[in-house]
C-alpha cells in the first residue's frame, strides 16, 4: 500500500494513467539530473522550455488549433504531480501551462491566441504574470503600474517584484492601470513581449527561504512602448474581472502542488523508517514513529480525495471561488505540517539540505503565502457563511 489509500476520481481515465507514467519518465531521464545545477545558477536552464515543448508537455491544456494537446485541467494536474514526483526542482511550467496560458485563451482576441498560444506550446515563449509589487500584494486595484494610451500604443512604466519565471520569461502578462483615477475598473492586462522591448529591465534573482533552482525576480518598465493589440481583451478595465475569474484555478493549482508535496514527502519518509536503525531496530518498529505516520497517511487521504473532487469541478466549469479558497488553504496549510513532521522523523539528516525532505520544508513554506496569502482565503470563505 502507498502513503495514500483512495479510488481513482472519475476524471482519471487509462489514458491519462499512460501519460502519469510517461510524463514520469520524461521528467526523471530529461530534467532531473540538472537539479543541481540549477539550484546553483538559481535558474532553470533555457533549453528544458524547449525539450518540454518538444515532447508536447507545454499548454496541454490549450485547443490543437493553438498548439496545445486539446486536454484539460487534468492533464495539467498529472503533469505537476509527476514533476514533483520526479525531484524536478524550480522548473515553472505549471504557472506557464495553468495560470498564464488560459488567460490568454479565455480574454485573447483570435488574432492574440494564434500569435502567442502555438510559441508558449512550444517553449519559443516562456510565460509570467506580473502581479506583485513593492507595495501591493493581495490588493490588486491598487496597483501602481500604468498603460497610458498614446496614439497606436500604449506607454507602460511601473514595478513588480516576486515575479515567478521572471529571468527567463519572453512573454509577460502585465497588471497595470489604464486608468490611474479608477480602482478595480481601472485595471487592465497587457501583454509585453519582452525581447528587444526598450526600457524593459529585469532586475535581482531574488534570494529566497525555498525553491532555489527557481528564478524569482524584480521587473522594471520605463516607458516601455507596446501596440494597442497586445490588451488583453478587447477593452479597457476588465483586468479585475479577468483576474478573479481565473484566481480559482490558480488557487487550486497550489492545491494540486501541495498534495503531490505531501505524497512524496511520505514515500519518502516511510521508506526511511524501514531503513533507518536507531537502538537495534528500524525507527518504523517505535509505537511513535507508526502513530505519526498513520496520523499524517489518514489526514492525506482526506485531503486526496477533496483535491480530486476539486479538480472535477475545476474541469466541468463549476469550481467557485469558495470552494477554491479552501483547497489553496487546506493544503497549503496541511502540506506544511506534514513535510514537519516527515523531517521530524528524518533527525538530523532531515536538516541537511542533500535530503530531499529538507528542501521540501523550506519550498513549502511560500504555499500559504502566493496565490493570496491564507489569512485572505479565510476572508473570502467567511464572506460565504
Amino acid at each position: 500500500m502507498g502513503p495514500v489509500q483512495t479510488a481513482k476520481p472519475d476524471w482519471k481515465t487509462d489514458d491519462l494513467e499512460l501519460f502519469e507514467n510517461e510524463a514520469f519518465k520524461f521528467f526523471s531521464r530529461e530534467l532531473t539530473p540538472h537539479v543541481e545545477k540549477w539550484r546553483d545558477q538559481g535558474c532553470v536552464d533555457r533549453w528544458a522550455w524547449t525539450k518540454t515543448g518538444e515532447a508536447g508537455l507545454l499548454c496541454m491544456s490549450m485547443p490543437e488549433e493553438y498548439g496545445g494537446a486539446g486536454g484539460t485541467f487534468a492533464h495539467e494536474q498529472v503533469f505537476m504531480e509527476q514533476q514533483i514526483r520526479a525531484g524536478v526542482e524550480g522548473f515553472g511550467a505549471g504557472l506557464h501551462n495553468c495560470i498564464v496560458a488560459p488567460y490568454i485563451l479565455h480574454y485573447g482576441t483570435e488574432e492574440q491566441k494564434k500569435r502567442w498560444l502555438p510559441r508558449m506550446a512550444s517553449g519559443e515563449l516562456v510565460g509570467a504574470i506580473a502581479m506583485s509589487e513593492p507595495g501591493t500584494g493581495s490588493d490588486l486595484q491598487s496597483v501602481r503600474t500604468t498603460a497610458l494610451q498614446e496614439g497606436n500604443q500604449y506607454v507602460v512604466n511601473g514595478q513588480k517584484t516576486f515575479i515567478t519565471n521572471g529571468q527567463t520569461a519572453n512573454l509577460i502578462i502585465i497588471v497595470c492601470k489604464t486608468d490611474p483615477k479608477e480602482g478595480a475598473k481601472g485595471v487592465s492586462l497587457m501583454v509585453v513581449e519582452t525581447d528587444g522591448a526598450d526600457g524593459f529591465e529585469r532586475g535581482r534573482n531574488l534570494k529566497k527561504l525555498g525553491h532555489k533552482a527557481q528564478d524569482t525576480s524584480e521587473l522594471f518598465f520605463n516607458d516601455v512602448k507596446i501596440p494597442t493589440e497586445n490588451l488583453l481583451g478587447t477593452e479597457e478595465g476588465q483586468g479585475f474581472y479577468q483576474l478573479m475569474q481565473q484566481l480559482p484555478q490558480e488557487r487550486h493549482q497550489i492545491a494540486v502542488q501541495g498534495m503531490a508535496v505531501i505524497e512524496r514527502a511520505l514515500k519518502l519518509t516511510i521508506e526511511y523508517v524501514k531503513d533507518r536503525q536507531a537502538f537495534g531496530r528500524p525507527i518504523m518498529s517505535f509505537q511513535n514513529t507508526q502513530f505519526k505516520l498513520a496520523e499524517c497517511k489518514a489526514r492525506a487521504t482526506m485531503a486526496r480525495v477533496f483535491v480530486d473532487y476539486c479538480t472535477g469541478q475545476l474541469i466541468d466549469g463549476k469550481l467557485d471561488a469558495v470552494t477554491a479558497s479552501m483547497s489553496k488553504m487546506l493544503l497549503s496549510d496541511l502540506e506544511n505540517e506534514i513535510v514537519d513532521e516527515c523531517l521530524q522523523l528524518f533527525g538530523g539528516y532531515g536538516y541537511m539540505d542533500e535530503y530531499p525532505i529538507s528542501r521540501m520544508y523550506t519550498d513549502a513554506r511560500v504555499q500559504r503565502i502566493y496565490g493570496g496569502t491564507n489569512e485572505i482565503m479565510k476572508l473570502l470563505i467567511a464572506r460565504s457563511l
